[in-house]
C-alpha cells in the first residue's frame, strides 16, 4: 500500500508539472463520460415514462375498442345512410359466458355533450360505465365516492368528473353535490377522480382529461345508442352498441391466449373489422425489449467518446515516456524491477482516467437535469449507468496504459542513460 500510495503521488505529481496538456487529455474522458451518463439518463426516462403508461392499463387487461371498418371510412355513400358498427352487448355476454380465464368484464358507451354549469360550457366525453370501471382503470379519488351497483339498478343520475372536467366547469362551486347538466339531462356530481392523459405509442388509455362517468342503464336511456352529427351542411349518423369492454384475466400467463381466443370470436361474429384488440402486456414486453436495444445504442455511441478519451491517453503516455526516458533509465540502473516501472506509467494512466470519469459523471448528472428544466423531457440517471461509465473509464486507463507502460519497461538501461 505505501508502495501505491508512493506511486501515485509521483504519478500526480508529473501530471501536475503538465497542467494543460493533462487537462486536455482528461477532457476527452471528461466528455466520454458524460455523453455515457447523459445519453443514458434521457433514453432511460423516456423508456421509463412509456412503460408506466403501459403499466397503468393493466398487465391483466386486455382492451378492446370499437372502430369504424376500412370500407366505413372510405364510403363515398356516407351522407345518406348510418354507419353501424363497434361491439354489442351480445358480444359483452359471450365474454362472460365462454371464457373461463376472465375475472371482470367492464363495458363501456362513449358519447360527447355539452356539459353546462351556470354560465360556463364545455364539451365533455361521457362514459356509460359499471362501477368495475374504477377497479380496472384505477385512479385516485380525489373527492366524493365512485359509481355503485345501486346506482346502476336505480337508474340514478349521478356522475363522477375528472379532476380536469371538475376545475374547469365547477370552479367557484362546491364540488360535491353539485348538478352538472349534460345534454339534456341534469347530473349529480357525487365524486371527483384524478385525470389521466398519457398514451402509450399503439394503445390510448381509456380515460381522458376531461371525462364524465355516468351509470351505463343511465346513459343507454338518455342517449341511447344512435348519434348523429352536422358538419358542413351534411349529416352523419352513428349506431355503436358498446365503445370499448375491458376484460381482465385472471392469470398473467393467460393473458395472451385468451386474447387470441377472442379476436377468433369477434371475427366469427362480426363481418367486418370494426374492432380492435389491445394487450398491454405484449406492449410491455415489446417496449422492454426496445429499451434494452435502445440503451445499448445509446451507450455504444456514448462509448466512442471514451475511445477517443483512451487513444488520448496513450499519446500522452507515449509523451511521457519519451520525455523521461533518462529518469526510466536512472531508476532501472539503481535496481528498479521491470513490474515497477509498469506499475508507475499505469497508475497515472488510471488517475488521469478516474479524475475524468469522476468529473465526467457530475458533467453526465448536469446534463440530464439542464434538460429536464428547459425542455420538460423526462430523464432519470441510475446508479448503474454511473458505475458503468466509472468502470468503463477505469478501463480505458488500465488499458490504453498498458502499452506505453511495457514499452517504458522495456527500454534498455544503458540506452536510456545515454538519452538527453
Amino acid at each position: 500500500m505505501r508502495a501505491l500510495a508512493r506511486a501515485i503521488r509521483i504519478g500526480i505529481k508529473d501530471l501536475w508539472l503538465h497542467r494543460l496538456r493533462s487537462f486536455l487529455t482528461v477532457l476527452g474522458v471528461i466528455c466520454g463520460v458524460g455523453s455515457v451518463v447523459g445519453m443514458l439518463a434521457v433514453g432511460e426516462g423516456a423508456s421509463a415514462q412509456a412503460l408506466e403508461r403501459i403499466r397503468r392499463l393493466g398487465s391483466n387487461n386486455i382492451l378492446l375498442t370499437a372502430k369504424k371498418a376500412v370500407e366505413d371510412e372510405s364510403s363515398t355513400q356516407q351522407r345518406s345512410r348510418m354507419s353501424i358498427y363497434g361491439l354489442t352487448y351480445d358480444d359483452e355476454k359471450r365474454l362472460r359466458e365462454c371464457f373461463p380465464t376472465v375475472r371482470k368484464i367492464v363495458p363501456a358507451k362513449i358519447v360527447r355533450k355539452e356539459g353546462r354549469v351556470g354560465e360556463r360550457a364545455l364539451e365533455v366525453r361521457v362514459v356509460g360505465t359499471t362501477p368495475g370501471w374504477f377497479d380496472l382503470v384505477p385512479r385516485r379519488m380525489l373527492a366524493g365516492r365512485g359509481l355503485t351497483p345501486h346506482d346502476l339498478e336505480a337508474y340514478a343520475s349521478v356522475c363522477v368528473l375528472t379532476e380536469g372536467g371538475a376545475r374547469k366547469l365547477l370552479a367557484a362551486t362546491w364540488s360535491i353535490g353539485s348538478f352538472v347538466r349534460i345534454g339534456n339531462a341534469a347530473f349529480e356530481v357525487v365524486g371527483i377522480v384524478e385525470s389521466d392523459v398519457g398514451k402509450s405509442a399503439d394503445l390510448p388509455t381509456p380515460d381522458q382529461e376531461v371525462d364524465a362517468y355516468v351509470p351505463l342503464t343511465v346513459c343507454r336511456a338518455r342517449f341511447g345508442d344512435i348519434t348523429q352529427r352536422q358538419t358542413a351542411g351534411t349529416r352523419e349518423r352513428e349506431m355503436v352498441e358498446l365503445h370499448q369492454i375491458i376484460v381482465e384475466i385472471d392469470e398473467t400467463s393467460n393473458v395472451e391466449p385468451t386474447a387470441e381466443s377472442i379476436t377468433t370470436m369477434l371475427k366469427r361474429f362480426h363481418k367486418r373489422e370494426d374492432y380492435k384488440v389491445g394487450v398491454p402486456l405484449t406492449l410491455l414486453r415489446e417496449a422492454e425489449a426496445t429499451k434494452k436495444t435502445f440503451n445499448i445504442v445509446l451507450g455504444s455511441i456514448a462509448g466512442i467518446s471514451l475511445l477517443v478519451g483512451g487513444i488520448g491517453i496513450m499519446n500522452i503516455m507515449l509523451a511521457s515516456v519519451t520525455e523521461r526516458t533518462r529518469e526510466i533509465g536512472i531508476r532501472r540502473a539503481i535496481g528498479a524491477k521491470k513490474r515497477q516501472i509498469i506499475g508507475q506509467f499505469l497508475v497515472e494512466s488510471v488517475v488521469l482516467s478516474v479524475v475524468g470519469g469522476l468529473a465526467g459523471v457530475a458533467l453526465g448528472i448536469a446534463i440530464p437535469a439542464i434538460i429536464q428544466r428547459f425542455s420538460g423531457m423526462p430523464t432519470d440517471v441510475t446508479p448503474e449507468s454511473v458505475i458503468l461509465a466509472l468502470g468503463i473509464s477505469g478501463a480505458v486507463g488500465i488499458v490504453f496504459g498498458i502499452y506505453p507502460a511495457r514499452r517504458a519497461a522495456e527500454l534498455d538501461p544503458i540506452v536510456a542513460l545515454r538519452h538527453e
